[in-house]
């Protein structure tokens, strides 16, 4: 990838907040990163222009994008029959949600991968003429076949390899389980495609598997959804293709350099969702690391780091980490730096100093907690242990009270009968629909962000 100048690249910050203050002893260090970029592209919302035109008020960008729709016909998407053409519908609206001047194209996915436009294994360049070319083209999308997602990531990703542009995106949409492929040979293509391009993947109705669509989307740094009502799809593939539209910059890392003895416990996003980064790390050099963030417009993420470090004296202090903002250059060579910023350890015998816990950490460990209680209680639910599904799913609701994330608390509402959320006393319900289920499960990384403090000078 080609370095920007400035006035191609939105603004980039980066806010420290944590408590520097260590007991005499004390090796751990926690902070949130927010990372804040603005004065680039927008994250949607925009209203369309006509048919023949881009969406109005969303700023061309800089360096050329590429998308590519998959969308699942194996035979169950015949059942309702309202489905398929749903699925067409959305597609259709995605295609007109294009910006003119970016790459594109349509797979229908079943055990195989084909071309439904433009097809020649190339993409099309958005226009009004090949808009309407693509959305007539979309009658060829017909149920059939069955589910092996993995060929629809590689062949996405073969047409994306084509592509000029730097930001490279999927959308791909699912109604079923991927029952014909094994769960190694997904892990496999996932592995082959993560880092060539991001995806945000959607399951429709009821009958896929959450886990499935939730680690596509986090192996290639997308969102996940759900759809249960197949009349909602158009809405929500437009505010997809907006926001895929936003996007200015692709493939930033946060790298993270340590001093000697210090060693990186986790990294893990914590807004807008919770996601792992901790064992994405690739080597940057002595003792720095790379954590890829994908791609970005005007957005603000905040991040965890967790680092360990050596025991010192009361009154010493030291960098702990450095956080910074990076494009990587082609061919390794020196990266442009976004922005960067500070984390610190300080040794203190001024126990309400070293005691104290940093609103900001204390919150997202508290997001952390709540989406594992949620996973943890579904399972528990599944399994039939009841026991531990209200207790866990108990510790959720209250969890999701305290923070004041009143999305996650309506969600835990359809699955528990919330007798006290202060302490988190709940009954499992009796009956739950399985729509309401799995939204709850593919929605509980979603956080709510904490009122901003001060930063830490």
């Amino acid at each position: 990838m080609a370095n920007f100048s400035k006035s191609q690249v939105p603004q980039f910050s980066v806010e420290v907040y944590q408590n520097e203050f260590l007991p005499e002893g004390g090796r751990e260090v926690s902070a949130i990163v927010t990372v804040t970029s603005t004065g680039g592209g927008t994250t949607g919302g925009a209203p369309l222009a006509g048919a023949s035109g881009s969406p109005a008020g969303i700023p061309a960008p800089a360096n050329g994008a590429a998308v590519v729709i998959m969308v699942d016909c194996s035979g169950s998407m015949e059942y309702p029959p309202t489905k398929m053409r749903n699925a067409r519908d959305a597609t259709a609206a995605a295609v007109e949600t294009l910006r003119d001047g970016t790459e594109f194209a349509v797979i229908s996915g079943t055990h195989l991968a084909s071309e439904v436009y433009p097809g020649g294994g190339r993409l099309a360049v958005a226009d009004s003429g090949t808009r309407e070319q693509a959305k007539r083209s979309l009658r060829r999308l017909n149920p059939g076949g069955g589910t092996a997602i993995g060929t629809w990531l590689r062949l996405a990703d073969r047409l994306l390899a084509g592509s000029a542009g730097d930001i490279r995106h999927g959308i791909l949409l699912t109604d079923g389980r991927n029952e014909h492929e094994t769960p190694e040979d997904l892990r496999a293509a996932l592995t082959e495609v993560s880092g060539r391009f991001t995806c945000d993947a959607r399951g429709v109705g009821t009958d896929w598997e959450v886990k499935e669509v939730t680690g596509i989307a986090a192996a290639l740094l997308g969102t996940a959804d759900i759809v249960a009502d197949p009349a909602g799809l158009a809405a929500d593939f437009t505010s997809m293709m907006e926001k895929a539209m936003g996007k200015e910059v692709a493939d930033v890392a946060l790298r993270l350099w340590t001093p000697v003895g210090v060693e990186i416990k986790f990294v893990k996003q914590v807004a807008p969702a919770v996601a792992e980064l901790t064992g994405r790390r690739t080597e940057a050099g002595p003792r720095a690391g790379d954590y890829p963030t994908g791609s970005w417009g005007d957005e603000s993420r905040d991040y965890h780091v967790c680092v360990q470090v050596p025991e010192a004296g009361i009154g010493q202090e030291m960098l702990a980490a450095r956080a910074s903002l990076i494009i990587p250059a082609p061919g390794g060579g020196t990266p442009q730096v976004l922005s960067q910023g500070l984390i610190r350890a300080v040794w203190t015998e001024d126990m309400a100093a070293s005691t104290s816990i940093n609103p900001q950490v204390a919150h997202y460990t508290g997001q952390a907690e709540l989406a594992q209680a949620i996973q943890q209680g579904l399972d528990a639910r599944k399994m039939g242990d009841f026991d531990a599904a209200t207790a866990r799913l108990g510790r959720a609701v209250q969890l999701a009270a305290a923070s004041g994330n009143e999305d996650t608390a309506k969600l835990l509402s359809k699955v528990v009968d919330v007798v006290d959320a202060a302490t988190g006393t709940v009954r499992l319900k009796a009956r739950v629909a399985e729509a309401d289920e799995m939204t709850l499960e593919t929605r509980s990384t979603k956080t709510v962000r904490v009122k901003r403090q001060s930063r830490t000078p």
